[in-house]
């Protein structure tokens, strides 16, 4: 039997609502910093306000018109952060803890520090790799959901 801990919720949302606010932040700007000189954009008096008579924009219509060219591709790396994060999640079966493709063996491990996972959310998993050298590994319930009972199987499977 398997357990798994798929990743927080809570960061994944983060992620579609930082996407969100930088595209709707970014279409905003764009409208007053490219339309407003428009007469049917019905913000003219800003373009008026902001650009002179010899068409000089003062520092609020250049804010304006530079800074959607900045939030489009953040928003795009929120998304992309987002698709990449989704699939991530910890398994614990009957062969180790894998986490990103990579297998922590139960007879590899050497200690399990949980000594913190109830005030500040997180354990460390020590172990020793392929190559006899000795690795730690931090999981954090910031980071992943229903992490407690993969800790409790963890544990039984140790003992």
């Amino acid at each position: 039997m398997a357990i798994e801990a798929p990743y927080s919720k809570f960061k994944l949302n983060n992620c579609k609502i930082y996407a969100a606010v930088c595209i709707v932040m970014a279409i905003i700007l764009a409208y007053d910093g490219y339309l407003s000189k428009y007469e049917w954009s019905k913000r003219q008096s800003f373009y008026n306000k902001h650009v002179d008579s010899e068409g000089k924009m003062d520092d609020m219509m250049k804010f304006n018109r530079n800074t959607p060219l900045v939030l489009m591709p953040l928003a795009a790396w929120f998304a992309v952060r987002f698709f990449m994060l989704r699939s991530r999640k910890i398994v614990a079966d009957d062969n180790g803890i894998t986490i990103d493709d990579k297998t922590i063996a139960y007879d590899s491990i050497e200690s399990i520090n949980k000594t913190n996972f109830d005030s500040k959310g997180f354990f460390t998993v020590t172990y020793k790799d392929a190559g006899d050298t000795e690795c730690e590994q931090k999981f954090s319930d910031r980071s992943f959901d229903k992490l407690p009972s993969v800790l409790d199987y963890i544990v039984a499977k140790i003992s």
